[in-house]
């Protein structure tokens, strides 16, 4: 396997490891922070929490702003029940079907982490008559924590409180058949390609044509993830985040896909058209596709007013904000793309 391509994996499977519900994402900026580092850049943590790195570059009056997000679906405690377990609120689009019998952790403020487990209200289905008819919703969710609590109090004694963040497992692997699967793939995965191309022009000493910077946000579940920090002379974001796959489109998980359209409206049609032509350029395997239901950190910095070309890409994920799924190939044409875009 090619070396960029294993460390991109190695990256995303470390990057996955690591708890960031959006709202809660210090130690993912921490350690991307130290890897970039590694590589030879001067990291910048923002403000807000993300991590911005100038990648170099000629000409810094005609910038690019490469962007992918840290941040994931999660929940937050917000009732301790009667029985002492935990009703919750979801932090982004967490659809509870989707995280049904799902291991989880809460995240004290002060007193640590708790396992536990987010189930239906009485999940035994030999005692509910009503396991299979009850829709699956937060009213009718709990925790059930993996400590001998049985009330209120038992639980407060842990120092769980209401606001207290919970993240799920995301059960990453990666088949024989070269298959990605996990949580949060969404899009953490394309956190470790930006990591891979900063790698590749590090080691290979390429100055892009074009000034490159790298901005991995936070807060992008909630909508605005990319609302600041885009350096001066920027003149171009493009936004690196999961490929729809799905019914009615066009993009498998082998393919890197190149979005046309989304929720929020169209992508600037010069940048889509430089995006098709490198993609054919390079002989890559992509789809040219409109996402029904999405919206990316390119949409966001428009809305907060900033004058520039925006676009999006990324490597297919099937199963998108459930149990995620893409594959080695599409990582390899994701990082092939920007390696040939950067240069145009």
């Amino acid at each position: 396997m090619d070396k960029i391509i294993e460390y991109i994996l190695d990256q995303t499977k470390a990057i996955l490891a690591i708890d960031s519900p959006t709202g809660y994402t210090k130690d993912g900026a921490n350690y991307l922070m130290e890897e970039y580092k590694k590589l030879g850049y001067e990291p910048v943590m923002t403000v807000k929490g993300g991590v911005l790195v100038d990648l170099g570059g000629q000409n810094d009056k005609d910038g690019l702003l490469v962007e992918a997000h840290m941040d994931t679906l999660g929940a937050m405690v917000c009732e301790i029940k009667g029985n002492g377990r935990l009703r919750l609120t979801p932090l982004g689009g967490l659809n509870p079907n989707n995280a049904e019998a799902e291991n989880c952790r809460v995240i004290t403020r002060f007193n640590g982490k708790y396992e536990g487990t987010f189930q239906l209200n009485n999940a035994s289905i030999h005692v509910n008559r009503d396991y299979n008819d009850t829709k699956r919703g937060y009213d009718a969710m709990e925790v059930v924590l993996d400590h001998k609590v049985f009330s209120k109090e038992d639980t407060e004694k842990l120092g769980i409180m209401v606001g207290d963040i919970v993240a799920f497992d995301p059960r990453t692997t990666i088949t024989s058949e070269g298959y990605i699967k996990s949580r949060f793939l969404d899009d953490k995965l394309s956190v470790g390609i930006l990591l891979g191309l900063a790698k590749f022009l590090k080691e290979n000493n390429i100055i892009p044509k074009r000034r490159i910077y790298q901005h991995i946000t936070v807060y992008e579940e909630v909508g605005h993830g990319a609302c600041g920090t885009v350096p001066d002379g920027v003149t171009e974001i493009l936004s690196v985040d999961m490929g729809c796959v799905g019914e009615g489109l066009g993009c498998q998980e082998h393919q890197v896909s190149i979005c046309a359209k989304d929720g929020r409206g169209p992508y600037n049609y010069e940048v889509v058209s430089k995006l098709i032509e490198a993609a054919k350029a390079k002989e890559l395997d992509y789809a040219v596709d409109v996402y029904p239901y999405y919206s990316s950190d390119a949409d966001a910095a428009l809305t907060a007013g900033y004058d520039v070309k925006h676009g999006l890409i990324g490597a297919g994920v099937y199963a998108s904000h459930g149990y995620e799924r893409s594959h080695v190939d599409g990582v390899k044409n994701t990082l092939e793309l920007l390696k040939a875009y950067i240069q145009m």
